[in-house]
């Protein structure tokens, strides 16, 4: 069995901060959120690739070298251009030949262990499925029903879901479902898995589902990524900082080297402050403010700044500003 992890989307519902930067590599806590996938797959001990595209190759470099990994790297540098994902999965068949592989979507944060995972695993294609609760948030999703571990029903992104049971962006697919990818894209199917799991079910392929609780979140809106850093942030911290008498840290927090936080400032709880930021006499909390932000005099609740920005005299709530923006009310 190899690991494929997917991280060659360009994450355009999260524009503008990850308009340079790769979704994978974004922070929540005092990690990345692929650190979070290949400590996981680290247990499992099976040879790892990780799936991008030429324009973030650069950024996935460290990465692949910090976890002995190898890169599998797509020739696009825009969206339009892209494989998709059964795309990426052809390209690391054509180049690491079939197998059984595991595949994991690269914004996907989930709270089991693929060990567990991958030992319910017999054959079959295997689909991690969570139950969302919320019959407009399965709409998103693929759509599973179930008979045990059966699938006996998926569908992608219903009108009328039938349940809210979805599918996470976590699968096994064996080497002989890997052997009939050109045959599913050459018949000119939407390159996704979701459709290719709903293919595979109407070609009469048997499908297990693994259920799972406690927490999943697929990083595609502010909302989601900010929702997962108030699961994730368990701890605080803080790096090598300058902080003023009068400020306040609320624990859980993450301040990272170099930050300034001056005068009266007020930090946390939920809240990830970058390097090099100057945060003075401002409240911050549950949000995310990227390197060398500087804000003054504001309140920050529930945002997401972008690096280099320069924020002052304003309150700000749920809010996603983009790189070097400057902002202010007044003097």
């Amino acid at each position: 069995m190899k690991a494929l992890i997917m991280a060659g989307g360009y994450a355009t519902r999260l524009w503008p901060i990850t308009k340079d930067n790769p979704k994978a590599l974004l922070p929540v806590g005092d990690r990345v959120i692929l650190d979070y996938i290949m400590e996981n797959v680290g247990e499992l001990g099976i040879e790892t690739y990780i799936s991008t595209n030429r324009f973030f190759e650069a950024h996935f470099r460290p990465y692949a070298e910090k976890y002995g990994v190898t890169l599998l790297v797509e020739d696009t540098l825009h969206e339009e251009e892209k494989l998709g994902t059964i795309g990426a999965m052809k390209k690391a068949v054509d180049e690491l030949g079939l197998d059984d592989y595991l595949v994991i979507a690269g914004d996907n944060l989930f709270s089991f262990r693929l060990a567990d995972f991958v030992a319910n695993y017999g054959g079959r294609t295997l689909i991690a499925v969570y139950d969302v609760g919320d019959p407009e948030l399965a709409k998103r999703y693929g759509v599973v029903e179930i008979e045990g571990r059966r699938v006996v029903s998926f569908e992608e992104k219903p009108l009328n879901p039938s349940s809210t049971l979805v599918s996470t962006g976590v699968y096994v697919f064996p080497r002989e479902v890997m052997a009939r990818i050109d045959e599913y894209l050459s018949e000119g199917n939407r390159d996704s898995p979701g459709y290719f799991i709903q293919w595979l079910l109407e070609k009469g392929e048997e499908i297990e589902a693994y259920p799972f609780s406690d927490y999943w979140y697929d990083i595609g809106s502010a909302d989601s990524y900010l929702e997962a850093l108030r699961t994730l942030m368990k701890e605080s911290h803080v790096e090598e900082i300058q902080i003023s008498p009068y400020a306040k840290i609320i624990p859980p927090v993450v301040i990272k080297r170099g930050a300034k936080i001056l005068g009266r400032s007020m930090i946390g709880p939920y809240a990830y402050i970058g390097e090099d930021c100057v945060i003075e006499n401002s409240d911050i909390s549950d949000s995310i403010i990227f390197r060398g932000t500087v804000i003054r005099n504001s309140t920050i609740w529930r945002s997401i700044i972008d690096e280099k920005c320069e924020i002052r005299n304003l309150e700000l709530r749920k809010s996603l500003v983009g790189g070097h923006a400057k902002i202010q009310r007044g003097e």
